[in-house]
């Protein structure tokens, strides 16, 4: 009986660290929307390596470029189908489905209320803006997926150009890539010829020609696309993007089936990386705008005063237009324009501060 009794305690015993053994090697799959290149995806490694340690090895993600698996557009649906179980983009990508995506990634012009970069992820973690994607995806996409912002990348710069731009009347005789959706609409309305691409053909477009100017989204990130390559006229300041967030999409199906505390460390592990990002974007960014003015002769120039409050009437007429036909984009629009009735006036002085500040400290030199 003993004897019985020890065979059956072993054999369950195996079964068990069999389970385990699977369990602790679980591998997941994370198709992104930029090349291998981009800080971005650098950041997006760092990630999978947190949630690695932090889950002492229970849960590992294999970060893939731009195009390993499914295109950029694609992303959304592949998640949502188990295709990967992870996937990284904006929301803007998915504008095409519903025009509200756009709202949740990067609110045109600060949604037309000056919600800035930071403001803007406070509206996500703090005012409610989590939720509403949640509810985004759940009811009215009803895909199955899980959302998770990662990454506070903007602002992102107008862009490059095959040669200096006067004024607004000047921006309109380019052929200008310019993220999806409503932001693309917003060009069209300011009478810009305005297309949609991935990252990775920006370039090759370039060089055919297709098209004579291009945004993509910050310094480092463009000087790894080599987008000074083929253009030497960089404006930093851009309104399409002030605020731009990237995001993780999980599997529901993937995402329920994970231990809670395995959930917590994938939400960690993002807020974790916010935190990076922000630290990558000054840091990196900063080196980069040097590069590309003493090593590639890049000019770095200012945006034409014209195009700010240009962009901004257009901004409002297209916000206005969405929230006339669709209850939900108003109620995501009315609640980004509600928490920076209160947080912008404080904001703007906190900023400004720092504005002087190092205003102040250039003139010195």
């Amino acid at each position: 009986m003993l004897r019985r009794l020890l065979s059956i305690c072993l054999m369950a015993l195996a079964v068990c660290a069999g389970t385990m053994s699977a369990w602790a090697q679980q591998k997941v799959r994370m198709q992104t929307a930029v090349p291998s290149a981009s800080i971005y995806f650098e950041l997006l490694k760092r990630y999978a390596d947190r949630v690695d340690k932090m889950s002492n090895g229970r849960l590992k993600i294999e970060v893939l470029p731009d195009g390993a698996i499914v295109p950029a557009f694609e992303i959304l649906d592949a998640v949502d189908k188990g295709i990967v179980e992870g996937g990284y983009a904006w929301t803007h990508y998915w504008s095409g489905k519903n025009p509200t995506a756009g709202l949740f990634s990067n609110p045109m012009a600060g949604a037309g209320a000056g919600l800035d970069q930071i403001s803007h992820v406070a509206w996500l973690l703090e005012g409610g803006g989590n939720q509403l994607l949640e509810k985004f995806y759940a009811d009215i996409l009803k895909l199955k997926v899980v959302p998770q912002m990662v990454q506070p990348m903007g602002p992102d710069p107008l862009g490059w150009f095959k040669r200096p731009i006067k004024d607004v009347a000047d921006f309109k005789t380019f052929k200008y890539r310019s993220p999806p959706g409503i932001t693309g609409e917003i060009f069209k309305e300011m009478g810009v010829a305005a297309v949609a691409m991935p990252g990775g053909e920006i370039v090759p477009a370039a060089q055919r020609g297709t098209i004579d100017a291009a945004e993509w989204i910050g310094p480092a990130d463009d000087r790894n696309l080599g987008l000074h390559t083929v253009w030497k006229y960089y404006y930093l300041q851009g309104l399409h993007q002030s605020t731009d967030v990237g995001e993780l999409l999980w599997n529901k199906d993937f995402h329920n089936k994970l231990t809670p505390d395995l959930k917590e460390i994938l939400k960690t592990a993002a807020l974790a990386s916010m935190t990076e990002t922000y630290s990558f974007n000054v840091w990196r960014n900063a080196q980069a705008v040097i590069e590309l003015r003493e090593k590639h002769g890049v000019q770095i120039l200012d945006t034409p005063k014209d195009f700010f409050p240009e962009f901004v009437r257009a901004t409002n007429v297209v916000l206005e237009r969405y929230s006339a036909k669709d209850p939900f984009f108003k109620e995501v629009l009315d609640s980004q324009r509600n928490f920076a009735k209160t947080v912008v006036p404080y904001w703007t002085k906190i900023i400004d501060l720092y504005s002087q500040l190092g205003n102040s400290a250039l003139e010195k030199k």
